[in-house]
């Protein structure tokens, strides 16, 4: 059955939406938490590959192989976080809200 959005149209049910309507909420919340987790190490490797990129093309010795094998890493790394993203947000959306996750210890 179709739900009505803000502007009073139709909308059907998502394909996330029913990937994710057999899971309990304390599943849902316990996968977000852990998405958000390993989004925040994408997120930290990601500019790790992005600042020795930039140190790289700041460098006029480093050769333009290398420089390209770096930024098809940054590249490559940025479309695999934007993938991780929109999981993250169909699983927060069918959650329906963001859970609290403290942040990780760091060693």
């Amino acid at each position: 059955m179709a739900e009505r959005n803000a502007s009073g149209k139709a909308e059907e049910p998502t394909e996330a939406g029913s990937r994710y309507s057999s899971l309990k909420k304390e599943e849902l919340a316990d996968l977000a938490v852990s998405a958000i987790l390993q989004h925040r190490r994408l997120l930290i490797a990601d500019e790790a590959v992005y600042q020795e990129w930039l140190r790289a093309s700041a460098d006029p010795s480093v050769s333009s192989a290398v420089l390209q094998s770096l930024q098809d890493e940054h590249l490559a790394r940025q479309k695999k976080s934007q993938a991780q993203q929109e999981e993250l947000s169909e699983i927060v959306e069918a959650l329906g809200y963001v859970p609290d996750v403290p942040p990780e210890d760091e060693d």
